[in-house]
Order: C-alpha cells, then structure tokens, then sequence
C-alpha cells in the first residue's frame, strides 16, 4: 500500500523545511512547492494527490488560487489553510469555499498532524463511500434484472423512463416477483442516486407502531417517548422511500401518506407544525387495491395518487422464456460465489420446469437453485435430480389444478373453508396460518372478521 502523498505549498524556506521536518517521519509522500505557480504546475501533472497543505499568503497565485484550482480540477482532494496572524478571516473564508480546515503560525506541530491525519481518513472514507455506491448502482441496476421475455423488456423500458423523473411508482404483482429489486434499480438510476433508499415493509411492523415508525414522534408524545425520533420519511430525505405492502397501511397512516406525497409535509407523533421533506416514493403491494378500495380497507384518493404511474410485473409462469435465462444467472453466481461446478441444465429438465406452476415465481426458483447447487454432485441438471414438488404432484399447471367449480362452492364459502382449515392446522396460531395461506396477518385478520370466525 503507497504512503499518502502530500503537496505542501510554502513560500519561506524556514517553514517549508520545517514542514518537511514534522511530516517526513510520519510515513508521507511529500511534493515541496515554493511558490503558488509551482504549486499549480504540481496540482496538474500529479496522480494520486492525497491532500495539499498551503500557505494562505504566497505572492501573484495565492492560497485561495491554489484552493479554487484544486476544487476544479480535484474536489475529493482536502486543502489544509495554513495562515499567519492578521489572516484568520481569509482562512475562514477560504473555509465557506471549500477547504477542509486552517491552522495558524506559529503551526503547532501535533496539531499539524492530527489535522492531516484526520483529513486524510475523512478522504478515505469518501472513497469508500463512492465504491459502495457504485458498487450497489452496478448491483441494482436495471441490467441485473435478468429476463428475455418481451413483457419484462416492456416493464423495463417504462421503469427507465420514471427513474428520470420524480414521480410517485406503484409497483404490483405476486409475491416473489422482484419489486424491490425493480424498486431499488429505479432508485439508483435516478437523480437520488447520491441519496438514501429507506426500505419500509409495512406487513412486518406490527400496526400500532408502523405510524410512529413512518413519520417518527415527539418527545412525550407517549408514554415511552423519552426522546424525540425521526421517522423512516425523514430519514429518506433528498432520497426515496420505497414501502412494500401498501395495502397494509392503517387508515390513519394513509392519510398521512397522502399529505406528504401532496404537501411533502411529515407530521411526526405529538408535534405541533409539519417538516418538510425532499423524497420520492415507491410503493409495492402483491394485493389488488381496487378491491381494497372497494372493501373500504383503502382511501380511494390515496389509490388514485398512487396508481399514476404503475408498473406491474408478471408471474413466473406467465414468462416461461425468462427460466432459463435465471436459471442460468443463479448457476453462475453460485459458481462464483461458492465454487459450485453445476453450470447446465438438460432440455428434459428444462422443460419440467417451464411446466411447473411457481407459485413463489423468481424467490422459488431462486431457492430450488440453492437446493441444487448442494445436493446434485453433477455439472449438469438432469430430471431426477429436481426436488420431488417440482417433477411430481406438486408441479401443477392451471390447466392440471381440480375443477373446483365441480365442488359446487361458491368463491366466499371456498375462502371460509381454506381459512378454517389453515386455522385448524395451526392450533389458532394466527401467524402460522397466514404463512400456510400466503397472506399476511392482517389480511388473515381482515378475513376472518369477514367471515365471523374466532
């Protein structure tokens, strides 16, 4: 690993010396300029400039001339002010214009190096806060939504073009589909790159808390309110916010939901004025709102602000042609990731697999890969080494599923026998049913009052 390298501008041979004295030792680089035009001359053709240490007063091309050049031509690069008595105001102002701090003569050295030392690590973790970014843009790009089918062509096409605007996305489609990853490609294709992308899923936070968690609270707004907190909407500020499950929300979190993407006013718990705030959001939902809306579980002006722009994504089974091509990209990051040699797929288990249902779409085949990846010892996927549910009984097509109409039940005594038989299952036990059923708690909850079941 190279030392830092340092660019020290000073006009006095004594205080350049002894600049060179002090950070000689400590293990940097060091480039020593005399004056301001040499100090600009090695502003250019160096590479890998870590920081500039420059005296404020330097003769034709000051201190701030060399400040603004390095702002230009190298803004993550930090400039150290050094200024005499009489120029602390010039260093102040040379502060509001970008340096990262000032010392005055006569310099004390320890200070010196602290200042430096600390520049240099807040240099450093700028560096690896522009990798991670890059790095998650890369990860969450729209090229790393794997698909060849003509509708998800469409869905990106469309999510590309609202990714540079602001408007507000409604994201549907079954559970396992990838709304969050469509969500987060979204986010970070956007102009709020640079910004937080606060997560939110509104079915796994119990609803006496989710309002207080959205939009934050006052000290003494309650009882355990010891503090005031800032919620997930403040915490998206010049970012998105991106809420799963929408149709989860209470009927007081959505009215509060639609001031904010009205007004961009966020009124936490207890408090007595609104904050403003500077975010886009991105909801998600696997349920149909208008049949919410219709229920009166969702505000109807609520639905008709989110759904301007919609973006629905189809299920696995309705785009059969993607399979391969994920199945191919799983196989590959397990490869890399793990060294796993399965690297093929046979046309014959190929095609038990563009058959079978996926009532989990992507998530499922995701998870039957890893199942693969472990258990079959070959390098390539033949039939037999499929799990049992996906080449036997359980890989059902709609056209395989039992004539339920032939059972003579209508759709509300189907639903109140599917739940009863869940409920039966589990002993009561309100989560474990929601899981067997696939919905989450509260709409469980909501369906049970329906149908008057304890």
């Amino acid at each position: 690993m190279r030392p830092p390298t340092l660019l020290v501008i000073e006009d006095e041979d004594r205080m350049r010396r002894l600049l060179e004295l002090v950070l000689k030792p400590e293990g940097y680089e060091l480039l020593l300029a005399r004056t301001g035009e040499d100090g600009l001359r090695l502003l250019r053709e160096t590479e890998g400039l870590d920081l500039i240490v420059t005296d404020l007063q330097l003769g034709a091309v000051s201190g701030l001339d060399v400040l603004q050049a390095a702002k230009q031509t190298r803004p993550d690069v930090p400039v150290l002010i050094i200024t005499g008595y009489g120029t602390v105001k010039s260093a102040v102002e040379a502060m509001k214009k970008g340096a990262y701090d000032y010392i005055s003569k006569p310099v004390d050295n320890e200070e010196l190096k602290i200042l430096i030392a600390r520049a240099l690590q807040v240099r450093r973790l700028s560096q690896d806060n522009q990798a991670l970014r890059a790095g998650l843009h890369e990860r969450f790009s729209f090229d790393r939504i794997v698909s060849r089918s003509p509708q998800m062509a469409e869905v990106k096409r469309l999510a590309m073009e609202m990714a540079r605007t602001d408007v507000t996305v409604l994201i549907t489609g079954e559970s396992g589909t990838g709304k969050e990853l469509l969500a987060r490609a979204i986010h970070y294709a956007s102009a709020r790159a640079a910004g937080p992308l606060v997560a939110v899923n509104c079915a796994g936070i119990p609803e006496s808390l989710l309002e207080s968690e959205l939009f934050g609270y006052e000290k003494g707004a309650f009882t355990d309110a010891k503090k005031s907190k800032a919620g997930r909407f403040q915490l998206a500020d010049r970012g998105t916010l991106f809420l799963d499950e929408i149709g989860e929300m209470s009927p007081t979190a959505q009215a509060k939901l639609l001031r904010v993407l009205e007004d961009h006013l966020v009124e936490p718990l207890g408090g007595l004025r609104g904050i403003k705030v500077d975010i886009r959001v991105i909801c998600a939902t696997h349920q149909a709102l208008p049949d919410l809306v219709r229920n009166g579980r969702f505000r109807e002006d609520l639905y008709y602000r989110l759904s301007g722009c919609p973006l629905h994504l189809p299920p696995l089974r309705e785009r059969t042609g993607d399979i391969r091509a994920l199945l191919e990209a799983f196989l590959e990051a397990a490869a890399r990731e793990r060294g796993t040699r399965l690297r093929n797929v046979s046309p014959e288990a190929l095609a038990v697999l563009q058959r079978y249902h996926w009532p989990g779409n992507v998530r499922e085949l995701h998870n039957a890969v890893e199942w693969l990846t472990i258990s079959c010892k070959d390098d390539e996927i033949r039939p037999e080494h499929l799990p049992a549910n996906l080449r036997g009984s359980g890989a059902t097509t709609r056209r395989d599923l039992p004539a339920l109409l032939s059972f003579g039940l209508s759709v509300e005594e189907l639903e109140k026998a599917m739940l009863q038989e869940a409920l039966q299952k589990t002993d009561g036990n309100v989560s474990e049913a929601s899981r067997l059923l696939k919905i989450t708690r509260n709409t469980l909850r909501y369906r049970m009052a329906k149908h008057h079941l304890p």
